[in-house]
């Protein structure tokens, strides 16, 4: 199993490690036995249900509701409304630090976008509950509504997690100039919404001062210390369990207004309240990937090269809070050119705030870039795996770092030929198969930034050869309770059934955020870090003790593994964990340890993940129909913990991309600003019948600088180039280039 050494630079896991088994969900048979609690699982006594009631306009106030009608509701309880919500501690529009979005907490009368909360109806059954909210009622007072990208945009003074909204390398202007070849197109893509299995959910508990909760949520730690600000409450006074999550993809990461909703209801009426979102509440409240406009100027010289990159994104946000989805930045990493310049400009409009939403910024840029550079390639004449190889970048184009590692020439090898992209012709709409379908080939390039947070864990060894490894940590299906328990019985030397594992709730030691495909590199860092910690000072025991095999060998040092402390140089000297201790007098070591990437590190080296996605898709010539019938993608991700589970979140993510290009579009009414298609009867996304049997490749990487354990994430990384790869794939097997997505069939109907 694992090997951690003690060295005099300190304690390293060795090469051989046990991590790397494809061992299966270790909370699998929870999940399939309906025993895995879910936060809306629980029922505490005396518990009342909530149900939110929305408004029915996009802007405006809302001038009365029937109190009346929904109190005389047979179990009804009471109606939270701004009239009656009980005071915060914090004004909920003001902006503090960081990542503090406004929420909408029945702070007022107005409305500023359709599905807003203007009222929650509590009552002793959830029928009671919904029945009550829709005797309501309301009568509103509308304004005019905006609700696309054509008014006058402003440059914001940041997009995305903090990046700027303009950045630049050699000048552009030049290199289009003296291009041989120049490709300028608009691509368009429309608003997603998160829909996620389990919607957000809370039941919220009042004890005194002190608040029980249970939730979804991909930061537990944020989340205390957003409720803690807004109540006035210490954070350790609340405590949160959120031992699985039914997806969150961005959506959960902080708390949202909705959650605080169901913590005042039960403030309101002393007893604990259940709230849990209905599908359509979803649409509005708790964010979503915003609409783009990407316009890409690229110019090519004669021999196939890039001269000039120019990408802008022109975006919209809401008219009461700032995010931008930063699209345009994904086209400052991925292709060698003379000159490259990314820019943003955004609009307001009458909607929900855009959040973070899986691979946000790069989803949507990623496959407006994959398809101008298929643009270019035909423009060159050139194939477009040739063209991706010919502009592929050696160092990072906009900051001129070197990669900490990148095998993408690999990734491109190993799909293009599993795929069998040397039989592609040149020329679209020249394949049929034997229906008379025309079928297409695409591929795209994929690209993920290796993020790592701040983290913490602790962890004890005991002197029976067990163990036990705790960070907060955040399984909301990537399936970390397995990989982070693999990393924990590495981390200490023992068999990973002689680890107790604990994660899931708010007074475990901070495990940072589940995001930014970050959490197993965070988490696990935190605990490699705790488990050396205890290493380090079992083998201070050791290598003191007169009667170990193991004594005087500091020098040359220890290695720890299957339960065993044994010498580096000759590990035929060695003896039990339980020896030692014992010997000792030892029952328990302790240790802790945490995680924050190395400064220096990420300041000398761009770090990303990489891939290469290649799609066929075959499309009735006379109805327009499209499917998608074969993906290969090959993925290069650093050090992979567990394989089965990698494999699945690959798989996760190329299935969306598939959803990007093909299904998902939000359908506004321009002229109330309202979603029609609310729901998952009409918001469209893969079923089993969409999705083709799909194998990702993984590609050896390793990486020295990423992180100790050369772990980088695979979450989000198989939407970037399967978005583009299906698009590009459809224009090969119809000769038409669509760039407006997702592509639809009246965008193909041949005449």
């Amino acid at each position: 199993m694992s090997e951690t050494e003690i060295l005099p630079g300190g304690p390293r896991l060795r090469q051989g490690s046990g991590i790397g088994q494809p061992l299966t969900r270790r909370d699998g048979m929870l999940k399939v036995t309906g025993r895995a609690r879910y936060a809306a699982d629980n029922h505490p006594d005396g518990m009342l249900h909530a149900v939110l009631a929305v408004a029915a306009i996009a802007r405006g106030r809302v001038v009365s509701l029937d109190l009346e009608a929904a109190r005389a509701q047979p179990g009804v309880v009471e109606v939270m409304t701004p009239a009656n919500r009980p005071t915060l501690a914090l004004d909920p529009d003001a902006k503090h630090h960081g990542f503090m979005f406004r929420l909408d907490l029945l702070q007022n009368d107005r409305v500023r976008y359709a599905n807003q909360p203007i009222a929650v109806v509590i009552a002793e059954t959830l029928e009671a509950a919904s029945e009550g909210a829709a005797r309501l009622s309301p009568v509103y007072e509308t304004e005019t509504v905006e609700t696309d990208l054509s008014a006058q945009g402003f440059v914001p003074e940041v997009v995305g997690p903090g990046h700027p909204a303009e950045a630049a390398s050699g000048d552009v202007e030049a290199g289009f100039r003296s291009a041989e070849h120049r490709v300028e197109a608009v691509y368009e893509t429309a608003a997603q919404y998160h829909n996620a299995m389990e919607p957000h959910a809370i039941v919220a508990a009042w004890e005194g001062g002190r608040l029980s909760i249970d939730t979804p949520s991909q930061g537990m730690a944020m989340a205390q210390g957003r409720i803690a600000g807004l109540f006035g409450i210490a954070p350790e006074d609340i405590h949160i369990r959120s031992p699985f999550l039914g997806g969150g993809f961005g959506s959960k990461g902080m708390i949202s207004g909705p959650q605080v909703l169901g913590i005042l209801a039960a403030r309101l009426v002393g007893r604990p309240v259940k709230l849990v979102l209905r599908r359509e509440h979803m649409y509005g409240p708790v964010g979503h990937r915003a609409q783009t406009r990407q316009t890409l100027r690229l110019g090519v010289d004669g021999d196939g090269r890039l001269t000039a990159l120019h990408h802008h994104t022109k975006t919209a946000s809401s008219r009461f809070d700032d995010f931008f989805e930063p699209a345009s930045d994904i086209s400052q990493t991925l292709y060698a050119a003379g000159a490259v310049k990314t820019s943003h400009e955004a609009v307001r409009i009458d909607t929900g705030t855009p959040l973070f939403m899986r691979a946000p910024g790069e989803a949507t840029g990623s496959i407006a870039l994959e398809v101008a550079i298929d643009e270019a390639a035909e423009a060159a004449g050139m194939d477009p795996l040739a063209f991706r190889l010919r502009n592929y970048a050696t160092v990072e184009p906009i900051s001129g770092k070197p990669f900490s590692s990148k095998a993408l020439r690999e990734c491109y090898a190993r799909a293009a030929e599993r795929f069998g992209w040397d039989a592609r012709p040149l020329r679209p709409g020249t394949m049929r198969d034997g229906d008379g379908l025309l079928t297409g080939w695409g591929m795209g390039t994929a690209t993920f930034p290796a993020l790592m947070f701040e983290a913490r864990a602790r962890g004890l060894l005991r002197a029976d050869g067990t163990g036990v490894m705790e960070t907060g940590a955040h399984d909301m299906g990537q399936g970390a309770w397995t990989a982070l328990a693999q990393i924990a019985a590495d981390a200490i030397g023992l068999p990973i059934d002689a680890v107790a594992f604990n994660a899931g709730t708010s007074d475990l030691p901070d495990a940072g955020i589940a995001g930014g495909s970050g959490h197993t590199a965070t988490a696990g860092m935190a605990l490699h870090a705790a488990g050396a910690d205890i290493v380090a000072k079992l083998a201070a025991i050791a290598t003191q003790d007169e009667a170990s095999p193991l004594f005087g060998a500091g020098n040359v040092g220890v290695v720890a593994r299957d339960g065993r402390l044994m010498r580096r140089d000759d590990e035929s000297r060695g003896e039990s964990v339980s020896a030692i201790m014992r010997r000792a007098g030892v029952e328990t070591i302790e240790g802790t340890g945490k995680s924050g990437g190395d400064p220096q590190a990420r300041e000398a080296y761009a770090m990303h993940a990489h891939g290469a996605v290649f799609a066929e898709v075959k499309v009735d010539p006379d109805l327009g129909q499209m499917r998608v019938t074969r993906l290969v993608g090959a993925f290069a991700a650093g050090r992979v913990i567990n394989p089965r589970l990698v494999e699945s979140q690959l798989f996760g993510g190329m299935i969306w991309g598939v959803s990007f290009a093909l299904h998902e579009r939000a359908s506004v009414d321009r002229r109330s600003g309202r979603i029609m298609n609310a729901d998952l009867g009409e918001y469209h996304v893969p079923v089993n019948a969409d999705i083709p049997a799909m194998e990702a490749i993984l590609v050896h990487e390793d990486d020295a600088h990423v992180n100790a354990l050369g772990i980088k994430g695979v979450g989000e990384i198989g939407i970037t180039g399967t978005a583009g790869a299906v698009a590009n794939a459809v224009w090969h097997a119809t000769g038409r280039r669509v760039r407006r997505f997702p592509v639809e069939i009246a965008d193909l109907v041949m005449g």
